[in-house]
């Protein structure tokens, strides 16, 4: 039996978006996706991560020592099942603010857009609707 291919380098494996307010960051992702993040404490560190299927990626919302928020870092893409202005509004209705509005991407690409979550990170998604 042949072993599993390796993931190349340069793919995404896990993501980290640090909160000042957990609870509200937890709330905030919660609401605009619709969704239950999944809860926990690891090496100091409290954790929401996103529910996933293996072999799927996935991150978490993170408060610990050495997490600052910020919006002028790397930014991650989250994916969105339907189109982008569901999401959108509800993090604008849920103390986020819409920093990049829907963008059309080149053909067959989707679209992308940024908002500002409640900590004050700059997170985009994107979809093909």
């Amino acid at each position: 039996m042949a072993a599993p291919a390796k993931a190349p380098d340069n793919v995404a494996a896990w993501f980290e978006i640090p909160a000042s307010d957990f609870a509200r960051a937890v709330g905030f992702y919660e609401k605009v996706f619709e969704t239950r993040l999944i809860t926990e404490k690891m090496m100091g560190a409290q954790l929401a991560v996103f529910p996933y299927e293996r072999p799927g990626m996935s991150g978490c919302v993170i408060q610990g020592e050495g997490y600052t928020p910020g919006r002028d870092g790397c930014v991650i893409y989250l994916e969105t099942k339907g189109a982008l202005d569901g999401p959108l509004a509800r993090a604008a209705a849920n103390g986020g603010k819409v920093a990049l509005a829907k963008t059309a991407l080149p053909e067959g690409m989707g679209f992308y857009a940024h908002f500002v979550d409640s900590e004050g990170n700059r997170v985009g998604l994107h979809s093909m609707q």
